[in-house]
């Protein structure tokens, strides 16, 4: 896969002083690396902590998140769901030193797969397959483990520092048959075509693309329209996508969901929609490993007043 120059990693690059802070968290990341799997999980659970308590306007974002998605529960309960899921960041930083270098024989001890069957009928029957996913706190590992499965190409987002980026970029190039700019579509269609599965997260508020205004956990919400030109373009069907921890902390359990039925419907906002009932039915299931640090209702329409003020 040709990769672009300007994010392939070289260390040489970041040796300045004011890239040390990554070097050392890289640093650590490998040694944690070293450890027994709940060893990890329960420095993961504490660097959330962390994270939680360094980071007030993150905490504030979730707490309106929850607020207006979870009205129905006590502001105790959704403290909880909070204080769960900044410890489930935690870990999910964690899950990246095990995809980074864990060896896949120990990885294979840790998954379960529930409704391979699904991915397999579609792939037999010539389609492209489409993994819905959501920005869940375990995603990066979900890739990793079902990379010991299937091969699967991913979207990439650019990250907000360059070190961090080149380096996130190369690690993921190695296990994926393509890592894809989200703005690349002809490569993802392309790979969609060949019949590669492919990873495929849109809920979060792109602005500046082509957006209606679809229900998600009970709000009218800003959702890309580009997941159904994705599925026809690519000759593709849509199957939800979610990664479970286990909650007695042996491992995952990976859910593939069968295809949605009439996708793409040719209405954008039916299929919008569809696209967040499926990716809400596992928020409601797993509350506290769902992102909720993103602003994933900031653009409103017409009129609403801004939701984080």
């Amino acid at each position: 896969m040709g990769k672009p120059s300007s994010v392939i990693f070289q260390a040489s690059r970041y040796l300045a002083p004011g890239y040390w802070p990554f070097w050392i968290f890289l640093g650590l990341l490998r040694i944690i690396a070293l450890l027994p799997y709940r060893a990890e999980m329960a420095i993961g659970r504490v660097l959330g902590r962390l994270l939680g308590f360094v980071l007030p306007s993150r905490r504030r974002i979730v707490d309106i998140n929850l607020a207006h998605c979870f009205p129905e529960k006590s502001a105790a309960e959704r403290d909880r769901i909070k204080s769960a899921c900044f410890e489930n960041i935690g870990i999910g930083l964690i899950e990246m030193a095990m995809c980074w270098w864990w060896p896949d024989e120990k990885l294979k001890s840790l998954v379960e797969i529930k409704g391979l069957e699904n991915l397999e009928a579609v792939i037999d029957e010539g389609r492209g397959a489409i993994l819905l996913a959501g920005h869940f706190t375990s995603l990066e590992i979900s890739g990793r483990l079902f990379i010991l499965h299937m091969p699967l190409q991913v979207m990439y987002r650019t990250q907000g520092n360059e070190m961090w980026d080149s380096y996130i970029y190369t690690q993921r190039s190695r296990f994926y048959v393509n890592v894809v700019s989200r703005k690349n579509t002809r490569l993802l269609i392309k790979g969609i075509r060949n019949q590669i599965p492919t990873w495929y997260a849109p809920d979060q508020d792109f602005r500046r693309e082509r957006n209606v205004f679809a229900p998600f956990m009970g709000i009218d919400t800003a959702t890309i329209t580009a997941s159904s030109r994705l599925a026809q373009a690519g000759a593709a069907a849509m199957l939800p996508f979610y990664p479970e921890r286990k909650a007695d902390g042996s491992g995952y359990i990976l859910h593939i969901d069968p295809p949605l039925e009439d996708f793409p419907s040719g209405d954008d906002l039916k299929d919008a929609t569809r696209i967040n009932q499926s990716i809400e039915k596992y928020v409601r299931l797993f509350p506290d490993n769902y992102m909720w640090i993103h602003q994933r209702f900031k653009t409103r329409p017409p009129g609403e007043p801004p939701f984080y003020s």
